[in-house]
Protein backbone atom coordinates (compact mmCIF):
# COMPACT_ATOMS: atom_id res chain seq x y z
CA UNK A 1 0.00 0.00 0.00
CA UNK A 2 1.13 3.53 -0.79
CA UNK A 3 0.73 6.54 1.46
CA UNK A 4 2.21 10.05 1.44
CA UNK A 5 4.12 12.41 3.69
CA UNK A 6 5.29 16.01 3.71
CA UNK A 7 8.99 16.21 2.88
CA UNK A 8 9.61 19.94 3.20
CA UNK A 9 7.90 23.29 3.63
CA UNK A 10 8.43 26.84 2.42
CA UNK A 11 6.75 30.21 2.79
CA UNK A 12 6.91 33.72 1.39
CA UNK A 13 5.45 37.08 2.35
CA UNK A 14 5.85 40.33 0.41
CA UNK A 15 8.21 42.80 2.10
CA UNK A 16 5.69 45.62 2.58
CA UNK A 17 4.30 45.55 6.13
CA UNK A 18 1.14 47.45 7.01
CA UNK A 19 0.83 48.06 10.75
CA UNK A 20 -2.29 48.99 12.66
CA UNK A 21 -0.96 52.52 12.98
CA UNK A 22 -0.57 52.67 9.21
CA UNK A 23 -4.20 51.58 8.80
CA UNK A 24 -5.33 54.27 11.24
CA UNK A 25 -4.21 56.81 8.63
CA UNK A 26 -6.52 55.24 6.03
CA UNK A 27 -9.67 54.40 7.96
CA UNK A 28 -11.37 55.19 11.27
CA UNK A 29 -9.58 52.70 13.51
CA UNK A 30 -6.65 52.37 15.90
CA UNK A 31 -4.27 49.75 17.23
CA UNK A 32 -6.29 49.02 20.38
CA UNK A 33 -9.55 48.58 18.44
CA UNK A 34 -7.97 46.11 16.01
CA UNK A 35 -6.07 44.11 18.61
CA UNK A 36 -9.07 43.80 20.94
CA UNK A 37 -11.28 42.43 18.17
CA UNK A 38 -9.04 40.27 15.99
CA UNK A 39 -5.63 40.21 17.68
CA UNK A 40 -3.72 41.45 14.64
CA UNK A 41 -0.92 43.99 14.83
CA UNK A 42 0.48 43.83 11.26
CA UNK A 43 0.00 42.21 7.87
CA UNK A 44 2.05 41.91 4.66
CA UNK A 45 0.67 43.52 1.51
CA UNK A 46 1.76 42.75 -2.06
CA UNK A 47 2.62 45.79 -4.15
CA UNK A 48 4.35 44.59 -7.32
CA UNK A 49 4.12 40.85 -6.62
CA UNK A 50 1.39 38.89 -8.41
CA UNK A 51 -0.36 35.87 -6.97
CA UNK A 52 1.84 33.65 -9.15
CA UNK A 53 4.94 35.43 -7.79
CA UNK A 54 3.88 34.70 -4.20
CA UNK A 55 3.09 31.05 -4.92
CA UNK A 56 6.31 30.50 -6.87
CA UNK A 57 8.52 31.98 -4.15
CA UNK A 58 7.03 29.67 -1.51
CA UNK A 59 7.20 26.67 -3.83
CA UNK A 60 10.87 27.31 -4.65
CA UNK A 61 11.76 27.31 -0.97
CA UNK A 62 9.84 24.09 -0.34
CA UNK A 63 11.45 22.45 -3.37
CA UNK A 64 14.93 23.56 -2.30
CA UNK A 65 14.46 21.89 1.06
CA UNK A 66 13.15 18.64 -0.37
CA UNK A 67 16.22 17.37 -2.22
CA UNK A 68 14.16 17.06 -5.39
CA UNK A 69 14.37 18.95 -8.65
CA UNK A 70 11.44 20.57 -10.45
CA UNK A 71 11.52 17.74 -12.97
CA UNK A 72 10.73 15.22 -10.21
CA UNK A 73 7.34 16.81 -9.51
CA UNK A 74 4.34 15.30 -11.29
CA UNK A 75 1.46 17.13 -9.56
CA UNK A 76 1.02 20.82 -8.70
CA UNK A 77 -2.01 21.95 -6.70
CA UNK A 78 -2.67 25.56 -5.71
CA UNK A 79 -5.33 26.52 -3.19
CA UNK A 80 -6.47 30.11 -3.73
CA UNK A 81 -9.57 32.28 -3.93
CA UNK A 82 -7.82 35.33 -5.39
CA UNK A 83 -6.67 34.16 -8.83
CA UNK A 84 -7.24 36.82 -11.48
CA UNK A 85 -6.57 34.74 -14.58
CA UNK A 86 -9.10 32.05 -15.46
CA UNK A 87 -6.64 30.35 -17.80
CA UNK A 88 -3.93 29.25 -17.44
CA UNK A 89 -4.69 28.42 -13.85
CA UNK A 90 -2.30 29.43 -11.08
CA UNK A 91 -0.90 25.91 -10.70
CA UNK A 92 0.04 25.73 -14.37
CA UNK A 93 1.62 29.19 -14.26
CA UNK A 94 3.69 28.22 -11.19
CA UNK A 95 4.74 24.96 -12.84
CA UNK A 96 5.92 26.90 -15.89
CA UNK A 97 7.94 29.30 -13.72
CA UNK A 98 9.59 26.42 -11.88
CA UNK A 99 10.25 24.32 -14.98
CA UNK A 100 8.07 21.41 -13.92
CA UNK A 101 7.60 19.23 -16.99
CA UNK A 102 4.14 17.87 -17.86
CA UNK A 103 2.58 17.89 -14.38
CA UNK A 104 -1.05 17.46 -13.54
CA UNK A 105 -1.88 21.00 -12.44
CA UNK A 106 -5.05 22.42 -10.97
CA UNK A 107 -6.36 25.13 -8.63
CA UNK A 108 -8.79 24.49 -5.82
CA UNK A 109 -11.00 27.13 -4.23
CA UNK A 110 -12.53 26.43 -0.86
CA UNK A 111 -11.25 29.77 0.44
CA UNK A 112 -9.78 29.52 3.96
CA UNK A 113 -9.90 25.70 4.10
CA UNK A 114 -8.18 25.46 0.71
CA UNK A 115 -4.78 24.16 1.79
CA UNK A 116 -6.23 21.24 3.75
CA UNK A 117 -8.47 20.40 0.78
CA UNK A 118 -5.49 20.61 -1.59
CA UNK A 119 -3.31 18.48 0.68
CA UNK A 120 -6.04 15.84 0.90
CA UNK A 121 -6.50 15.67 -2.87
CA UNK A 122 -2.73 15.33 -3.38
CA UNK A 123 -2.62 12.57 -0.76
CA UNK A 124 -5.52 10.81 -2.49
CA UNK A 125 -3.83 11.10 -5.91
CA UNK A 126 -0.63 9.59 -4.53
CA UNK A 127 -2.49 6.78 -2.78
CA UNK A 128 -4.34 6.03 -6.04
CA UNK A 129 -1.06 5.85 -7.98
CA UNK A 130 -1.79 8.95 -10.08
CA UNK A 131 1.16 10.94 -8.69
CA UNK A 132 4.41 10.29 -6.85
CA UNK A 133 5.65 13.76 -5.86
CA UNK A 134 3.43 16.81 -5.45
CA UNK A 135 3.78 20.50 -4.79
CA UNK A 136 0.86 21.69 -2.67
CA UNK A 137 0.59 25.46 -2.34
CA UNK A 138 -1.71 27.87 -0.54
CA UNK A 139 -1.38 31.40 -1.94
CA UNK A 140 -3.49 34.52 -1.62
CA UNK A 141 -3.38 38.17 -2.56
CA UNK A 142 -6.28 39.14 -0.32
CA UNK A 143 -5.48 42.84 -0.64
CA UNK A 144 -7.01 42.70 -4.12
CA UNK A 145 -10.41 42.07 -2.54
CA UNK A 146 -10.37 44.78 0.12
CA UNK A 147 -12.42 47.93 0.43
CA UNK A 148 -9.92 50.14 2.22
CA UNK A 149 -12.76 52.30 3.60
CA UNK A 150 -14.38 49.33 5.39
CA UNK A 151 -12.71 48.94 8.76
CA UNK A 152 -14.50 45.66 9.47
CA UNK A 153 -12.58 43.87 6.70
CA UNK A 154 -9.52 45.87 5.66
CA UNK A 155 -7.89 45.40 9.07
CA UNK A 156 -8.11 41.62 8.92
CA UNK A 157 -6.50 40.35 5.74
CA UNK A 158 -2.97 40.02 4.37
CA UNK A 159 -1.04 38.48 1.47
CA UNK A 160 1.35 35.54 1.36
CA UNK A 161 1.95 31.94 0.40
CA UNK A 162 3.03 28.63 1.88
CA UNK A 163 3.97 25.37 0.17
CA UNK A 164 4.72 21.72 0.87
CA UNK A 165 6.45 19.01 -1.13
CA UNK A 166 4.59 15.72 -0.67
CA UNK A 167 6.01 12.34 -1.69
CA UNK A 168 4.80 8.76 -1.98
CA UNK A 169 6.02 6.39 0.75
CA UNK A 170 5.14 2.89 1.96
CA UNK A 171 2.00 2.84 4.05
CA UNK A 172 3.86 2.32 7.33
CA UNK A 173 5.79 5.57 6.70
CA UNK A 174 2.70 7.63 5.92
CA UNK A 175 2.55 11.09 7.41
CA UNK A 176 -0.78 12.50 6.25
CA UNK A 177 -3.86 11.28 8.07
CA UNK A 178 -7.42 10.90 6.78
CA UNK A 179 -9.16 14.16 6.04
CA UNK A 180 -12.33 15.33 7.73
CA UNK A 181 -14.03 17.73 5.33
CA UNK A 182 -17.39 19.20 4.52
CA UNK A 183 -19.33 22.45 4.42
CA UNK A 184 -22.35 24.31 5.72
CA UNK A 185 -23.69 25.65 2.41
CA UNK A 186 -26.84 27.14 3.89
CA UNK A 187 -24.56 29.65 5.62
CA UNK A 188 -22.44 30.25 2.55
CA UNK A 189 -23.33 33.92 2.39
CA UNK A 190 -21.53 34.58 5.69
CA UNK A 191 -18.28 35.23 3.77
CA UNK A 192 -18.49 36.31 0.14
CA UNK A 193 -16.19 37.69 -2.55
CA UNK A 194 -18.34 38.83 -5.44
CA UNK A 195 -18.13 40.54 -8.83
CA UNK A 196 -15.55 41.10 -11.54
CA UNK A 197 -13.91 43.76 -9.38
CA UNK A 198 -14.17 41.61 -6.27
CA UNK A 199 -14.77 42.89 -2.78
CA UNK A 200 -14.86 40.71 0.32
CA UNK A 201 -17.57 41.06 2.93
CA UNK A 202 -18.48 38.91 5.89
CA UNK A 203 -20.95 38.51 8.69
CA UNK A 204 -18.40 38.57 11.46
CA UNK A 205 -20.57 37.47 14.37
CA UNK A 206 -22.11 34.63 12.39
CA UNK A 207 -18.70 33.32 11.37
CA UNK A 208 -17.40 33.67 14.93
CA UNK A 209 -20.30 31.68 16.41
CA UNK A 210 -20.01 28.95 13.78
CA UNK A 211 -16.24 28.61 14.09
CA UNK A 212 -16.15 28.59 17.89
CA UNK A 213 -18.92 26.00 18.23
CA UNK A 214 -18.64 23.71 15.17
CA UNK A 215 -14.92 23.37 14.53
CA UNK A 216 -13.54 21.83 17.75
CA UNK A 217 -15.64 18.62 17.48
CA UNK A 218 -14.61 18.24 13.83
CA UNK A 219 -10.97 18.80 14.78
CA UNK A 220 -11.19 16.05 17.38
CA UNK A 221 -12.73 13.77 14.75
CA UNK A 222 -9.70 14.35 12.50
CA UNK A 223 -7.45 13.28 15.39
CA UNK A 224 -9.48 10.13 16.01
CA UNK A 225 -9.40 9.21 12.31
CA UNK A 226 -5.61 9.42 12.52
CA UNK A 227 -5.63 7.11 15.55
CA UNK A 228 -4.62 9.84 17.99
CA UNK A 229 -6.09 11.43 21.04
CA UNK A 230 -5.95 15.24 20.81
CA UNK A 231 -3.75 15.16 23.92
CA UNK A 232 -1.08 13.41 21.81
CA UNK A 233 -0.71 16.38 19.46
CA UNK A 234 2.52 18.35 19.46
CA UNK A 235 1.08 21.14 17.32
CA UNK A 236 -2.21 22.69 16.23
CA UNK A 237 -2.27 24.89 13.14
CA UNK A 238 -5.79 26.19 12.52
CA UNK A 239 -6.72 28.66 9.84
CA UNK A 240 -5.50 32.03 11.04
CA UNK A 241 -8.92 33.69 11.03
CA UNK A 242 -8.46 35.88 14.07
CA UNK A 243 -6.84 35.40 17.45
CA UNK A 244 -10.10 35.14 19.42
CA UNK A 245 -11.33 32.30 17.20
CA UNK A 246 -7.98 30.47 17.35
CA UNK A 247 -7.82 30.66 21.13
CA UNK A 248 -11.45 29.57 21.55
CA UNK A 249 -10.99 26.47 19.37
CA UNK A 250 -7.66 25.59 20.98
CA UNK A 251 -9.25 25.78 24.44
CA UNK A 252 -11.93 23.27 23.41
CA UNK A 253 -9.67 20.89 21.49
CA UNK A 254 -8.09 19.18 24.49
CA UNK A 255 -4.46 19.36 23.38
CA UNK A 256 -2.68 20.92 26.38
CA UNK A 257 0.87 20.21 25.15
CA UNK A 258 0.37 21.34 21.56
CA UNK A 259 2.11 24.40 20.17
CA UNK A 260 -0.71 26.55 18.79
CA UNK A 261 0.01 28.64 15.69
CA UNK A 262 -0.83 32.31 16.18
CA UNK A 263 0.79 33.72 13.06
CA UNK A 264 -2.33 35.84 12.53
CA UNK A 265 -0.82 38.42 14.91
CA UNK A 266 1.89 39.39 12.41
CA UNK A 267 0.45 38.16 9.12
CA UNK A 268 -3.27 38.79 9.34
CA UNK A 269 -5.76 36.40 7.76
CA UNK A 270 -4.20 35.06 4.56
CA UNK A 271 -7.05 32.66 3.74
CA UNK A 272 -5.75 29.50 1.98
CA UNK A 273 -2.15 30.54 2.62
CA UNK A 274 -2.52 30.81 6.39
CA UNK A 275 -2.01 27.16 7.38
CA UNK A 276 1.11 26.37 5.31
CA UNK A 277 2.55 29.80 6.12
CA UNK A 278 2.14 29.28 9.87
CA UNK A 279 3.29 25.65 9.78
CA UNK A 280 6.40 26.50 7.78
CA UNK A 281 7.34 29.21 10.27
CA UNK A 282 6.89 26.92 13.28
CA UNK A 283 9.14 24.28 11.72
CA UNK A 284 11.71 26.87 10.61
CA UNK A 285 11.91 28.28 14.14
CA UNK A 286 12.33 24.82 15.65
CA UNK A 287 9.10 24.98 17.63
CA UNK A 288 8.06 21.69 16.02
CA UNK A 289 10.35 18.75 15.32
CA UNK A 290 10.53 16.09 12.62
CA UNK A 291 7.87 13.45 13.16
CA UNK A 292 5.73 15.55 15.48
CA UNK A 293 1.98 15.00 14.97
CA UNK A 294 0.31 18.28 14.06
CA UNK A 295 -3.35 18.94 13.42
CA UNK A 296 -4.10 21.23 10.50
CA UNK A 297 -7.65 22.57 10.30
CA UNK A 298 -9.00 25.09 7.82
CA UNK A 299 -12.43 26.72 7.93
CA UNK A 300 -14.18 29.78 6.57
CA UNK A 301 -15.72 30.92 3.30
CA UNK A 302 -18.27 28.52 1.98
CA UNK A 303 -18.73 27.77 4.87
CA UNK A 304 -16.28 24.95 4.15
CA UNK A 305 -13.90 23.11 6.45
CA UNK A 306 -11.19 20.47 6.22
CA UNK A 307 -8.51 19.11 8.49
CA UNK A 308 -6.03 16.28 8.94
CA UNK A 309 -3.18 15.23 11.19
CA UNK A 310 0.26 15.37 9.56
CA UNK A 311 3.76 14.46 10.67
CA UNK A 312 6.28 17.29 10.51
CA UNK A 313 9.04 16.88 7.93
Amino acid sequence: MTASRIVSLGHYQPPKVLTNDDLAKLVDTDDEWIRSRVGIRARHIAVDETLVDLATEAAQKALAGSGYQAGDIDLVVVATCTAVERSPNTAAAVAARLGVASPAAYDINTVCSGFSYALATADHAIRAGSATKALVIGAERMSDTLDWTDRTTCVIFGDGAGAAVVEAVPDEQGGIGPVVWGSTPEKGDAVVITGWDPTISQQGQSVFRWATTAIAPLAREACHKAGLDPADLKGFVPHQANLRIIDAIAAKLGAPDAVVARDVVDSGNTSAASIPLALSKLVERGELSSGDPVLLFGFGGGLAYAGQVVRCP
